[in-house]
């Protein structure tokens, strides 16, 4: 057992399937009122508030900052792996759709040498990795000597912890029980399964078809092999699903027992991403319908004895997020909710974002790009943000409700020689119409989220935002 995963104290929970989010007033209605788009926060600035005029230089520099004073941030690495077999009609990910795997030979080499660019410029700057995570696309379209050439390239080149949170995005229909054991014998402790639906009809819509009985045999080999905490993706307002076909999926999914559940909202924005064009417009639910959709989620999840994190993630009240969670220490990151703290992140791959100190970039997106860049031995970033103070207070803040639920004026004055309520006279006007629906509590020196309050957390969140209407770019929505 891990350090940061304490038992399980029945005395703490001692009827789980009992537990349940207290939703006070009519949740139709309050979805009503506050609902409204906005970013999930992985990061803040968020990255489309970059600019090409920050660049490859401002990286450079952030990353030889990490070698000056001795003190170093942990290190998150990110390698995104843009290739999928066939093509989901709700994705929005970058993604290059091939059946040709020979096309991952030479994205795997400019991989490697992106990594070896980043090295070079701080090589001393460059502290023990706490936290690796591969995405994509499909990051198990990669054969099983593909994946073991680019961990053991990528362990060659970084130093990896021996407690590195190890973890990768799997596509249900990709692997089989060997499959998983590689994975395991890489070094793997995390793994999160790409379901979405279990419905036939509903997954027939999106092109993504896989049985249940298949999942389940993956998901026991999964905790067989030890994997320390096992993940399963949902997402509700496909096309097709009713609240009979979801209850079902829901009721298939508690079966499964995975240790955490991220539930997405579907964002049906045909205009910037075309395989949703295959998406008929009439066979999404309507707006009731989705908020029927997401209470029943919601209810259903923690009567099974699931705590809700924080926006569209549950886990179980023994896994470490819902510990960290209790305990205080809960962080957020371009990985979403984390136990490890406040680190530098290291992405590698087409349209991989990096963060190192205040500085945030991101990869070109067109993997031709991409190859070309680093084949000349250019960094390939093509915008980037560098923070401010304001940026970092208000990051502060957000990260503040996100994660613990609370901001305590006080630390913000020790932390940034400030009176927040001064400060934020603004923003806190912005948020008394969540005290008035019981969402937050202003209390003398802060504020708390209430347990309903909880599925608002981004919107009362976004009141921090300085960015937000400055610019008008179409997000996802809690629905």
């Amino acid at each position: 057992m891990s350090a940061d995963i304490l038992p399980f104290n029945p005395g703490l929970y001692p009827n789980p399937a009992a537990v349940k989010l207290p939703i006070k007033g009519d949740l139709s209605a309050l979805l009503t009122q506050f609902d409204r788009p906005g970013p999930r926060y992985t990061s803040y600035p968020t990255i489309d508030q970059c600019v090409e005029s920050v660049g490859a230089a401002a990286l450079t520099d952030a990353l030889k900052a990490r070698c000056v004073g001795g003190l170093k941030r942990p290190l998150s690495l990110y390698v995104h792996v843009p290739f999928c077999e066939s093509v989901c009609y709700y994705c929005a990910c970058n993604k290059v759709v091939t059946k040709k795997h020979d096309r991952a030979t030479q994205y795997l080499s400019r991989l490697e040498k992106e990594a070896l660019m980043v090295a070079r410029i701080a090589p001393t700057g460059l502290s023990p990795v706490t936290q690796f995570h591969m995405g994509g696309g499909t990051p198990t379209f990669l054969s099983d000597s593909e994946l073991l050439g680019l961990v053991e390239g990528l362990k060659r080149i970084f130093r990896f912890s021996a407690k590195a949170e190890m973890s990768i995005e799997v596509d249900p229909r990709t692997v089989n029980e060997n499959r998983l054991l590689h994975l395991r014998s890489l070094g793997f402790n995390r793994i999160s399964f790409g379901v979405q639906d279990f419905d036939p009809d509903v997954q027939k819509a999106v092109h993504r078809e896989q049985t249940f009985e298949s999942v389940q045999v993956l998901l026991k080999a999964a905790r067989r092999l030890g994997f320390e905490s096992i993940n399963v993706d949902l997402i509700h307002g496909l096309p097709k699903q009713t609240p009979r076909s979801f209850a079902s999926t829901l009721d298939q999914l508690i079966d499964l027992v995975p240790d955490r559940v991220a539930l997405y909202g579907y964002a049906h924005l045909p205009s910037r991403f075309k395989p949703q064009r295959r998406i008929h417009d009439a066979d999404l639910p309507d707006a009731a319908t989705r908020v029927a959709l997401l209470r029943m989620a919601i209810e259903r999840m923690q009567t099974a004895g699931y705590e809700h994190i924080g926006m569209d993630h549950f886990a179980k009240p023994q896994d470490p997020l819902a510990v960290a969670k209790r305990q205080g220490r809960l962080h957020r990151n371009f990985q979403g909710y984390t136990t490890q703290p406040e680190a530098d992140l290291i992405g590698l791959g087409v349209s991989a974002i990096s963060k190192v100190g205040n500085v945030l970039v991101q990869n070109v997106r067109e993997l031709p790009e991409y190859e070309d860049r680093i084949s000349r031995g250019e960094l390939a970033v093509f915008r980037g943000h560098e923070g401010t103070r304001e940026d970092n207070l208000r990051h502060a803040a957000i990260m503040a409700l996100l994660c613990q639920g609370e901001i305590h004026f006080g630390d913000f004055s020790e932390a940034f020689w400030l009176d927040f309520q001064t400060h934020f006279d603004h923003e806190l006007a912005q948020l008394v119409p969540f005290v008035k629906a019981g969402l937050i509590e202003r209390l003398p020196d802060g504020l708390r989220v209430t347990d309903t309050g909880w599925l608002f957390v981004r919107p009362m969140a976004m009141c921090f935002d300085a960015y937000i209407g400055k610019t008008q770019i179409q997000r996802s929505k809690l629905l």
